[in-house]
């Protein structure tokens, strides 16, 4: 049975804040093609909810609640709770991740 993937409202936003940004810098096609990949990593998610790593930052805590998923250079960061994942982040994996962990996750 499927998993159901939720965003929560930071990740809502982060998605449309990533899709805007790379529209208006680079180009619709790249900001389309993100739009894309982030599609196929939730739909993904849904069939095989446990695939992903566990983030490096959190690991060196103990921390192993949440997982992550790349594609290059960004960062999906999510949890599994009982049949759903919710997606906490979807960052560029070049930005201070331990920061943004620390106050999304650790601290929220």
């Amino acid at each position: 049975m499927p998993f159901k993937v939720f965003l929560t409202a930071d990740a809502t936003r982060d998605l449309e804040e990533l899709y805007q940004y790379l529209s208006g810098h680079e180009s619709p096609d790249k900001a389309a093609y993100v739009l894309d990949k982030t599609e196929n990593v939730l739909d993904n998610l849904s069939a095989f909810p446990d695939r992903g790593s566990y983030p490096k930052e959190l690991l060196t805590l103990g921390i192993r609640d949440y997982r992550e998923i790349f594609f290059k250079p960004y960062r999906l960061i999510y949890r599994v709770l009982n049949q759903s994942v919710y997606i906490y982040i979807i960052a560029d994996g070049r930005r201070d991740m331990q920061a943004l962990l620390k106050r999304r996750l650790l601290e929220g």
